[in-house]
């Protein structure tokens, strides 16, 4: 959850969004990438390359709904970091039959969240209408999915534009890409805030134990914190049970990043730094909580418990029970969740070291 709204930190993401074999999508990529070279370096900007054809998502094959982040396959985990890491998109497409690709409508059907309060532009090309078709379904798709598409447009008559499988040079479709490089960055920079500061689908108006906290769902910008957090927290763990083998410490941020599409993760700041964490995700009508943390030097406010009691209420209608693992000699926290009602469900601790603790969900009478 950076504040920093400057396009010196942005990170574009550019779909190529054709597989067909002698497609002309490569070249116009690469094309659009050195036209703005002058912008992209200039601001600090990284630019990555997803060529759906090199990806080879199959057709849709997640059988959870996107919406749920839940993810069986590596292929889409490992698409979600990408689509995930990105502040903007630049999506390079022909048009097929008055319409958008095939291939592109799968790669943005596989995903959710990772999509929404993101701007999108088009580099489009197509014979009579430039592709411009192709541009105007997308647009309906992608604004379904809380992305904005942007004004600025690039789209390229192959008559015109292209030579032997090449874009032509053209001192105005290079300042055309560059313009509309630049309105991207100044959309995706104050639409940041809106996957931050403002995420009113987690934690807007909890009220917490202390003054000048903030809850909210974990982002990109937010994991290189989240890793620090983590080894902060767990060195006391370590300490504790007598052991450094413990997941945490040996998580990497990549790590960090793959678990965005596997669990739901959510922030906990005081006056904009990160203090506490913790991750849940529904496992067969078990809500499974992780990941409960808070800065050693904020421990005792109640901010454990508060976060603890407002992710078992995030727990789906079908969830019919919460659990939880800790370390066997970590007595705080064992302590910390047996008052709020949970209940171990063994006295040693498993092959690992750690115990396991449950809880029941009350219902509404």
């Amino acid at each position: 959850m950076s504040s920093n709204t400057s396009s010196a930190s942005l990170h574009i993401l550019v779909i190529v969004a054709s597989t067909r074999p002698g497609r002309l999508a490569p070249a116009i990529t690469d094309w659009f990438v050195r036209a703005t070279l002058p912008e992209t370096a200039d601001r600090g900007i990284t630019v990555d390359i997803a060529d759906l054809a090199d990806i080879g998502l199959p057709l849709l094959d997640e059988p959870e709904h996107p919406a749920s982040g839940h993810y069986l396959h590596q292929h889409t985990r490992a698409w979600s970091r990408r689509v995930a890491a990105a502040d903007a998109f630049v999506i390079v497409t022909p048009e097929y039959n008055y319409g958008m690709p095939a291939v592109l409508k799968n790669a943005v059907d596989f995903l959710y969240q990772e999509w929404a309060w993101k701007p999108v532009a088009f580099v489009s090309y197509g014979n009579t209408s430039a592709g411009t078709r192709s541009v105007q379904m997308t647009k309906q798709v992608v604004t379904t999915l809380k992305m904005m598409p942007i004004g600025a447009t690039v789209a390229l008559r192959i008559a015109d534009s292209i030579r032997d499988g090449q874009v032509v040079e053209s001192t105005r479709l290079d300042e055309a890409a560059r313009a509309m490089l630049r309105e991207l960055t100044r959309v995706a920079s104050v639409m940041r805030s809106l996957r931050t500061d403002t995420d009113t689908d987690a934690g807007d108006g909890v009220a917490g134990p202390v003054d000048g906290l903030s809850l909210a769902r974990a982002h990109a910008d937010d994991l290189a914190e989240l890793l620090v957090l983590q080894r902060c927290c767990w060195v006391q763990e370590a300490l504790a049970n007598d052991t450094l083998d413990l997941q945490p410490l040996r998580e990497t941020l990549d790590d960090l990043r793959a678990s965005l599409s596997t669990w739901q993760v959510w922030c906990v700041r005081r006056n904009g730094r990160l203090v506490a964490a913790v991750r849940a995700r529904d496992h067969a009508g078990t809500w499974l909580i992780g990941r409960l943390m808070v800065a050693p030097d904020q421990t005792g406010n109640g901010i454990g418990s508060w976060l603890l009691s407002y992710v078992e209420q995030q727990a789906p209608a079908g969830v019919a029970r919460y659990d939880l693992f800790t370390g066997h000699r970590s007595t705080r926290n064992i302590e910390l969740y047996e008052r709020a009602g949970y209940a171990l469900t063994t006295t040693g601790g498993t092959p690992d070291g750690s115990v396991h603790l449950t809880k029941p969900r009350q219902r509404a009478a």
